[in-house]
């Protein structure tokens, strides 16, 4: 399972906090340990400057160079860290 996120998962003061981090742990809470991709850059900024191969893999997952995203074992994508949340929840993982 692997998890592209921005630069890390570290807690901001942002309103609901940081949507990677809680991507991250909505997957560590349903018992989860994903593979963390960094992917510096962001997406509201120009093409040329998101060309780390972490938003590159993004945009090529997704259609967008917005992360968190996250790519199950069997290969299935969720965008966004609301519905990686959502997923987490639907989807725990064996013995969690």
């Amino acid at each position: 399972m692997d998890l592209y996120i921005c630069y890390g998962t570290f807690q901001t003061p942002r309103p609901g906090g940081h949507p990677c981090r809680r991507a991250y742990h909505a997957l560590r809470d349903a018992g989860y340990e994903p593979k963390l991709i960094k992917s510096y850059g962001l997406a509201v900024l120009p093409d040329f400057v998101n060309q780390t191969s972490g938003r590159k893999k993004a945009k090529e997952l997704t259609g967008s160079y917005a992360v968190p995203v996250l790519v199950t074992d069997d290969g299935a994508v969720v965008s966004d860290s609301r519905k990686i949340e959502a997923w987490a929840k639907q989807h725990p993982a064996a013995g969690a």
